[in-house]
């Protein structure tokens, strides 16, 4: 039986295996997926609605577990400041998503000056349609909404049409995507990104995970909330 802390141990192989056994991964969102348009709540905006910022530019979603982790805090607070600029830059939007309440996050966002969109997907719907929840018992309190799904560390480039071109999922931000492979994927996208360049797409290394009908959150019996 495979709970969170068996994921919390496990290296990037060990991750990939686990999923495989668990028939997890197939189900993952992966390059060739069409991004679903969800609202989300930004913590200072309010509803935003993805497809609006697509109109301007790619998009770069990085989800979290919630503020109060030291490795999801220490991971934005790295890209604030090696990952922002830089897609800025590119004309590329900068979104992370949390499922935690919209007041705990602003309260992140406001304590770090983070420089970029922080949204609360307090029902977890993006993260359900990602296909990249778990559920945590015992992560509804630090959450604050009642509920206790948790998404894997996960970051999503999506070009303007709206096509998923690079999906990258971890077991947690211990070992956290670094910010030059972000760049990279939005950078590939090249000066059009509304297309998709013949149908090729840029994959993260390791992520050959194969689309797959199904949505929801994975159960991970017996497990805690993990950072």
């Amino acid at each position: 039986m495979t709970t969170v802390h068996d994921l919390r141990r496990v290296d990037d192989d060990a991750f990939r295996r686990l999923l495989d056994r668990n028939a997890i991964w197939k189900r993952m969102v992966t390059v060739g997926d069409r991004l679903p348009i969800q609202p989300v709540y930004e913590v200072d905006l309010g509803p935003i609605h993805l497809d609006r910022l697509l109109d301007t530019g790619p998009l770069v979603l990085v989800f979290i577990r919630y503020a109060g982790s030291p490795w999801c805090e220490d991971l934005l607070r790295s890209y604030a400041t090696g990952l922002e600029p830089a897609l800025t830059a590119l004309g590329a939007h900068l979104v992370a998503v949390s499922p935690q309440a919209p007041g705990r996050l602003a309260a992140l966002k406001h304590r770090d000056g983070l420089p970029f969109l922080v949204a609360s997907d307090p029902r977890h719907v993006l993260v359900d349609a990602l296909r990249i929840g778990f559920s945590s018992p015992g992560a509804d309190k630090p959450l604050g909404t009642g509920r206790s799904v948790l998404p894997f560390a996960s970051v999503v480039v999506a070009d303007r049409s709206g096509l998923v071109r690079f999906a990258d999922v971890r077991p947690n931000w211990l070992d956290p995507l670094p910010a030059a492979r972000v760049v990279e994927a939005v950078r590939a996208l090249g000066g059009d990104a509304g297309r998709t360049f013949g149908g090729e797409a840029v994959r993260a290394p390791g992520s050959g995970a194969v689309r797959a009908p199904g949505s929801g959150a994975v159960r991970a019996p017996g497990g805690a909330s993990t950072s």
